[in-house]
Parts: structure tokens; C-alpha cells; sequence
């Protein structure tokens, strides 16, 4: 039971420096569920939406098992997706033609 009760408590441990260091480093929106698979939730004895530390409840997620995600009421890639963009437009909206030396358009080389 002792050796139950430590790997408990390292696990709490883990999910309180993950949420601290989640909030740490977003300060516009904050961490507010752990995310599991259903095999971890099982094997650690947890239950899905069960209150774990204050606010942070634990989820069904489809991440690996091992391993856990802070859930958070936040968008984390949303100036990510829009440099995207731009820089997806920027390149189609340029055309620069193709052309292999000594290879006319529409042949195929072959034999290299």
C-alpha cells in the first residue's frame, strides 16, 4: 500500500508543477483539467472528472499512454496558425517558372 501511496503522491506532485508551470507561462488564460487516457485513469485508480487539486479535474484524452496534458480554457497556437497563413500567402502569390537545364517542358528524364 506504501508504494501505492508514493506513486500517488509523485504523480500529484508532477500535475501540480505541470499546472504551475502551464499558468506560469500563460497568463492569459489558465490550466483547469489534467488530460489521461483511460488505461492511466484506471491503473492510477482516478475517475474522470475527479477533482485532483483545486479546480484541476482529470479528463479522458487521447494523448500516449505514460504521459498527460495540462487542459487549459486557452487557444496555445493561435499566433501560430496565422504566421502560417501569411507566410502561405506570401509564397502563392509569387510565380517563378521551373525549368531543369537540358530537359525540355513536359519530358520526363530517366536512367539517373
Amino acid at each position: 500500500m506504501a508504494d501505492t501511496t508514493g506513486k500517488i503522491a509523485k504523480n500529484l506532485e508532477r500535475f501540480a508543477q505541470a499546472v504551475a508551470s502551464h499558468d506560469r507561462e500563460n497568463p492569459t488564460h489558465t490550466a483547469n483539467g489534467i488530460g489521461l487516457t483511460h488505461f492511466d485513469i484506471e491503473r492510477l485508480g482516478l475517475e474522470e472528472g475527479e477533482e485532483i487539486l483545486p479546480g484541476i479535474t482529470i479528463h479522458a484524452d487521447s494523448g500516449g499512454t505514460g504521459n498527460f496534458r495540462v487542459l487549459c480554457d486557452g487557444e496555445h497556437d493561435e499566433g501560430k496558425v496565422e504566421s502560417e497563413v501569411q507566410v502561405v500567402e506570401a509564397v502563392a502569390t509569387q510565380a517563378v517558372p521551373v525549368v531543369s537545364p537540358g530537359v525540355s517542358p513536359g519530358e520526363i528524364p530517366f536512367g539517373e
